[in-house]
């Protein structure tokens, strides 16, 4: 059948479509674009059709879905996943995503909404046995920051017990990386966080994760990049890589655009005309709607917050910024008031970034497009894009470390033993 982006016409045309995306219950269904199960219910059982924007929305995941196969270079597991950053990169290289784990309900749904779906997607990492997860060439993840308690390790120090790292790192969200490190030995992994990390409380946390990954018996390597070189927008994160087998891969041979000579542009990322049309964000001219402007108030507010601040010498204020700047750092406080990167409008209030623009200057969506699927409500969206990776930084380590990855005769070269 050839699908179109309007509602069906009969129960029949649901029916195909839902056979088309893999769906086989109202259960599914809702999950899949986050309505209710007794609404799909109703399209299931011919009782109701479907609704424009949730047809629209079921037909965007098919094509999305049809045009996408998995690798065979390499298999992974994406911890932490949240929307698929990571996931974007490594499928870009040919690795098999096998294996997910996001605990956040919408952020799992945006993420089904993108990706094949050939797993289920794991909820709270801490609850799943290594032992549960399937074998895997590289491991991923975005993890929190934490602090890590040292009172058991001096306890059992004191008593002359062994400790290492399933004692420092207990009780943190680390542990449960180190845990399935440990467990399975992949060849390699990519850990991301934020650059606080290396100075996080007072340099321990750092030191206790990387002498962590050591005793694992991983090749470690790790370095601050920031994103501005290569999407509109100032935002350093520390990626940390570990290879079982000794090679010569380095984060700083990384082949990275020099930014103080051509920086990218808000403007690549705006809605402009010509740009596709979307409801949710645009008019038929491609400006963003008025939604997105400012309130006198909430304008007023900021301005007066910041003038506060600044008279006391704290340094606060709101990021207005222009088509030719680069945005400060996205963060997931964004939907509160959008401080952060305030677009100017001439003889208007400034405004927010649209979801759409947010998912270009992560680097989800090219300059133009608009082809990630975005199926919750501005706020969630907003939360998910602060929260994310900057997909091109990701993919360009991707790049550097494919071939350290790649499979020979079906299996990873394997580590070379003394």
């Amino acid at each position: 059948m050839n699908f179109v982006d309007h509602p069906p016409n009969t129960h029949e045309d649901f029916l195909a479509l839902a056979t088309a995306l893999g769906l086989s219950t109202p259960a599914e269904t809702a999950a899949l674009i986050g309505c209710s199960q007794s609404r799909a219910a109703g399209w299931w059982q011919g009782r109701a059709a479907v609704d424009p924007d949730s047809w629209i929305l079921l037909n965007q995941i098919r094509i999305r879905r049809a045009g996408q196969s998995a690798g065979t270079d390499f298999q992974y597991i994406d911890l932490f996943a949240g929307i698929g950053g990571m996931r974007l990169a490594f499928d870009s290289i040919g690795g098999e995503c096998v294996f997910t784990s996001e605990w956040n309900s919408f952020s799992q749904r945006t993420y089904r909404a993108n990706f094949p779906a050939n797993h289920p997607i794991q909820g709270d990492i801490t609850q799943i046995q290594a032992a549960a997860i399937p074998t895997h060439d590289l491991l991923l993840a975005g993890f929190p920051c934490q602090p890590f308690s040292i009172a058991g390790v001096s306890k059992k120090k004191s008593l002359g017990r062994a400790h290492g790292f399933l004692d420092q790192t207990q009780g943190t969200l680390f542990f449960d990386v180190a845990r399935i490190l440990a467990h399975h030995r992949p060849a390699a992994f990519l850990l991301e966080n934020v650059k606080n990390l290396v100075s996080h409380d007072k340099g321990r946390t750092f030191s206790v994760i990387m002498a962590t990954l050591q005793e694992l018996g991983y090749q470690l390597d790790y370095r601050v990049i920031d994103a501005r070189q290569l999407v509109p927008q100032h935002r350093e994160r520390i990626y940390i890589t570990g290879f079982r087998e000794a090679n010569s891969f380095r984060l700083a041979d990384l082949q990275l655009p020099d930014s103080r000579q051509s920086a990218p542009q808000l403007k690549t990322i705006l809605h402009k005309a010509g740009d596709p049309v979307e409801a949710r964000y645009t008019n038929q001219r491609g400006q963003a709607l008025p939604k997105f402007s400012l309130s006198d108030h909430l304008w007023q507010y900021l301005q007066s917050y910041a003038a506060r601040h600044k008279a006391r010498g704290n340094g606060f204020g709101y990021g207005l910024v222009g088509p030719n700047d680069t945005a400060r750092t996205l963060s997931a406080r964004y939907y509160k008031d959008g401080s952060e990167i305030l677009i100017k409008q001439k003889g208007r209030n400034p405004r927010r970034l649209t979801p759409r623009e947010c998912a270009r200057l992560m680097g989800f969506d090219s300059p133009g497009r608009s082809e990630f699927i975005i199926p919750v409500s501005d706020t969630q969206a907003y939360k998910q894009f602060g929260n994310a990776v900057v997909v091109p930084v990701v993919k360009t380590i991707a790049a550097a470390m494919q071939p350290y990855l790649r499979r020979r005769k079906g299996r990873l070269q394997p580590v070379k033993t003394a």
